[in-house]
């Protein structure tokens, strides 16, 4: 019976180690699969901003495009009438994935908040700001890219559209900026 009590002991004990060194893992793992999170829904930002301005430049005929360079419209593009139609509901879609990536970014910054109250209380605290930084950053980046368009195809718009889209953009920017 001694026998059976001390290898229970030890199995307790190896179960309590290998518990505390797992339960790391789906910490690192969360913040893994958030990072990619953010990056997919920034990279499908960024091809809805190339998107609207490639729509953009194909219904304005020969223009300036991406590259600077003057673009010969497709065949056919000046008498598309579905193109000026889908121009708003692009710009919708991207308004809304700019938002959803802006709650990503404030959630992660209201977690390194908690995280660094509970350091002062001991907890482990890793001080880092730069993924912090680099998210906010990218996030403006796309921001003004979007908000460029927005204003390049303002005539598109209507006047219903780009007042409640303006407004929309301020409170981006402004909470990125408060919080």
């Amino acid at each position: 019976l001694r026998l059976v009590a001390v290898l229970k002991a030890i199995l307790e004990g190896e179960k309590a180690a290998v518990l505390k060194r797992d339960r790391h893992l789906p910490l690192s793992f969360h913040r893994r699969q958030e990072e990619l999170k953010f990056s997919l829904g920034l990279q499908r930002l960024q091809h809805r901003v190339h998107e609207i301005q490639a729509l953009r430049d194909s219904s304005a005929g020969e223009g300036p495009g991406q590259d600077g360079s003057l673009a010969c419209p497709p065949p056919g593009a000046m008498q598309n009438p579905w193109l000026p139609q889908e121009l708003p509901t692009l710009i919708l879609e991207a308004m809304k994935e700019l938002e959803v990536a802006k709650q990503q970014v404030l959630k992660r910054i209201q977690i390194w908040k908690r995280q660094q109250q509970l350091a002062g209380n001991g907890a482990l605290f890793e001080e880092n700001l730069a993924p912090l930084q680099k998210r906010c950053e990218s996030l403006v980046e796309v921001y003004f890219q979007l908000h460029q368009q927005v204003m390049a195809a303002s005539a598109e718009l209507g006047a219903e559209l780009l007042p409640r889209l303006l407004e929309r953009f301020n409170e981006v920017l402004s909470s990125l900026v408060k919080r």
